[in-house]
């Protein structure tokens, strides 16, 4: 290491799968960047739903990698592992992490960063990665949404909702989200959906119908599966995709197969964290091509909801658990 890095470092870590009590502070030596590697001096992290879930003992991390959860970051690049050529000590990047982000520096393959989007901040730019990625491939590689199609979140003040709506106004696409609140509603069109859906008062099928004249929807992103998903066969339009990013109502239900047969219908779904470098590296380039230049045009934003210091991250948990945000929560360095 250079004389101006530490040996060693503040970092988070789980003591035993349980409650956010369970996330605390610990000193770690600071990570090494090896072969094609850049080692970043963290400025911000964003905390997902994932990270609730590995803190709980539900999402593993895959074998051999670190512990402290975190799957993205936004910092300085302060040094260069071999091979590195697409990077320079001092320059600004934001970046996809397996793990790693509760903490003051983390390494991560050169192919998983992007410069800061012009128009994002530093500390802002902490909450881009995961939600683009995860929303870029599912979207548009996995669901192919195009121009003139009708697309439908759930769970649109989510980070990854939030980020969904902008990305397929952007794209040229008529946008429905559903949200839990008349609040969380009012954000989802400030967002640019044309239409936002109560789930707890209004049906989302029913108004989905309605709004494509009966027609039904070309894409639905879903991140609650469940009972969600007979649901959503029904509404999907003929040639349909039904799109998962989580299954946070449950991964098993009785559906009718003959539904999809019969509209032609494509049930997909994907993870991203144990996605290979050159994958994830793919979606990048994407991001970068197609993506990027949106931010200084203002069609895309991160949406931050709040900031913590590092060392509440279990405060920033009990926020994320009780689904008040709108948007995204970081750890701030």
């Amino acid at each position: 290491m250079s004389a101006n890095i530490p040996e060693m470092m503040t970092a988070i870590e789980v003591r035993e799968p349980g409650g956010a009590e369970m996330l605390q502070p610990t000193t770690r030596p600071v990570p090494k960047p090896a072969k094609g590697e850049v080692l970043l001096k963290i400025a911000a992290a964003g905390v997902n739903r994932a990270d609730v879930l590995q803190r709980q003992g539900r999402y593993p991390m895959p074998p051999g990698t670190t512990d402290i959860p975190g799957l993205e970051c936004s910092g300085t690049v302060v040094a260069l592992g071999e091979g590195v050529g697409e990077w320079k000590v001092g320059d600004e990047v934001c970046a996809l992490l397996v793990g790693g982000g509760y903490a003051e520096y983390v390494t991560v393959p050169e192919g998983q960063c992007l410069r800061v989007p012009e128009g994002v901040d530093l500390i802002s730019a902490g909450g881009v990665p995961e939600t683009f990625f995860t929303d870029w491939t599912n979207m548009f590689e996995r669901g192919r949404l195009k121009a003139g199609e009708t697309f439908m979140v759930q769970g649109g003040t989510s980070g990854i909702g939030s980020t969904a709506i902008q990305l397929a106004k952007a794209f040229g696409c008529r946008v429905l989200a559903t949200a839990g609140s008349d609040e969380k509603c009012k954000a989802c069109l400030e967002f640019g959906a044309d239409r936002a859906i109560n789930y707890r008062t209004e049906d989302f099928v029913a108004v989905g119908k309605e709004f494509t004249d009966g027609r039904g929807v070309d894409l639905i992103l879903d991140m609650v599966g469940g009972d969600y998903i007979p649901r959503q066969l029904d509404l999907l339009a003929r040639e349909g995709r039904l799109v998962f990013v989580a299954l946070m109502g449950g991964t098993k239900v009785t559906v009718d197969f003959g539904l999809i047969h019969r509209k032609h219908l494509t049930v997909t779904g994907s993870t991203l964290r144990s996605r290979s470098i050159a994958e994830k590296q793919s979606i990048r380039d994407a991001l970068r091509e197609k993506v990027w230049h949106l931010f200084p045009e203002k069609k895309v934003w991160p949406v931050i909801y709040r900031k913590f210091p590092l060392a509440e991250a279990g405060e920033a948990h009990r926020l994320m658990e009780s689904s008040q945000h709108i948007g995204k929560i970081l750890l701030v360095n």
